[in-house]
């Protein structure tokens, strides 16, 4: 973090205060740091503050210009190696998020090339209100950051998810960011990761769904993330944190995710279909519970679309990555399923494997590939096993561009 220039952009709201500590963090990490701040957030502490903190003037009035020879907000725009909004209210978020410009934080935002994260911190309710959530999504989509809120006591007495991240683990995310070689090997590419099961509904309180717990596909989402790649996650209903550097799309049904990912795929690189969806659905949906009778009762199924195999008939110099659970011959049935669909490369997994399967944080695999190479792994945590994934598939297609 040595002499990188961080903007930190302050917003109104009580958690300000931890912004001093942040600011403070960052320029004993050697960081050279400006503040930015809105009118509400003088409320709760003074500029005098962040000038202390940072050695540097504190910025609030766009029209203010402490240099007459620049345009203040424009040369910071430009200045800043990164900058970070802490607090983010929902105020600002929602304003970034619809382009408003209407004070020196946002004019900022709007005007700079620089990588932004955001660290928003508000109200429980606040924070899972349609509005703030659609806002959030846009953003995520825009290509914005985000550094998720904590749980805990709030300032308003309600005890949830909104208190701004602690400004230690905020500056060790910066510092891993800063840390990172610039030629990662996933840099400028895009990366589709699928993860979870899918839940195809029956009537409003039971559905047709699987055992997968996500971990695999979330730990390929934070390895390709941490390799350099823009990464969209496409998930169904899990109970995982969003990994950082990740834009999450969540979804619930096979439909839903066929649509999300599709909407991802023409201008993706990679695409990684580690979920586990659902091969039938009820060919009916009942709006009402289905009451219980006597005797036996049966569902009729429809197929899902077959998202792996749509994908590979439309593909257009994508790297198709695919999975396959199995329970007997899982290799021959993997090498099956990579022909017929199109695939480039497929992971395969015996899940009745005690060392891999779902739900287990280990897992055991052979990546087979369109050439015909076999590379097996030995047991270990899925996240070590991502990261060694994605660079095998890295290496193997850099050896296929050499022969070629």
């Amino acid at each position: 973090m040595l002499n990188k220039k961080i903007l930190v952009c302050v917003t109104g709201g009580i958690a300000v205060y931890k912004a001093v500590a942040l600011v403070s963090k960052l320029a004993q990490a050697g960081a050279e740091v400006k503040v930015m701040m809105t009118a509400s957030a003088m409320e709760f502490v003074t500029p005098l503050s962040f000038q202390v903190m940072s050695r540097n003037d504190v910025y609030y009035d766009t029209f203010d210009e402490k240099d007459s020879s620049v345009i203040a907000h424009i040369d910071l725009a430009d200045w800043a190696d990164l900058i970070i909004v802490a607090p983010a209210t929902a105020n600002i978020i929602g304003k970034l998020a619809n382009g408003i410009a209407d004070n020196m934080v946002t004019t900022t935002l709007l005007a700079t090339t620089a990588e932004v994260w955001i660290a928003p911190a508000m109200n429980v309710h606040m924070y899972e209100n349609k509005s703030v959530i659609r806002n959030i999504e846009q953003l995520h989509e825009d290509g914005y950051r985000f550094i998720e809120p904590s749980e805990g006591f709030l300032a308003c007495g309600y005890v949830g998810k909104g208190r701004l991240e602690e400004p230690e683990k905020i500056v060790q995310l910066i510092n891993e960011r800063f840390s990172q070689p610039e030629d990662l090997p996933l840099s400028g590419k895009k990366v589709v990761v699928t993860a979870g099961p899918t839940r195809e509904r029956i009537d409003p309180v039971r559905y047709i769904s699987n055992f997968s717990s996500g971990k695999m596909g979330y730990s390929l989402a934070e390895a390709a993330a941490a390799l350099g790649a823009e990464t969209i996650l496409v998930s169904g209903p899990v109970d995982l944190p969003k990994p950082d550097g990740v834009q999450l799309i969540k979804v619930e049904s096979a439909a839903e995710m066929l649509d999300a990912v599709v909407s991802q795929y023409g201008d993706a690189d990679f695409v990684v279909k580690s979920a586990a969806v659902a091969d039938y659905r009820p060919k009916e949906q009942h709006s009402q519970k289905m009451k219980k009778k006597d005797g036996d009762s049966s569902i009729a199924l429809e197929r899902t679309t077959d998202i792996l195999k749509t994908l590979g008939e439309s593909k257009e110099g994508q790297i198709l990555v695919g999975f396959a659970a199995e329970t007997n011959d899982a290799i021959e049935y993997g090498r099956k399923k990579l022909s017929n669909k199109n695939l480039d490369y497929i992971i395969v997994n015996d899940v009745t494997d005690p060392d891999g399967g779902f739900g287990s944080d280990t897992n055991v695999v052979t990546l087979l590939s369109r050439k015909g190479k076999t590379v097996p792994f030995k047991a270990m945590h899925k996240k070590e096993l991502a990261k060694l994934l994605l660079q095998t598939i890295l290496e193997l297609e850099s050896d296929d561009s050499n022969d070629s």
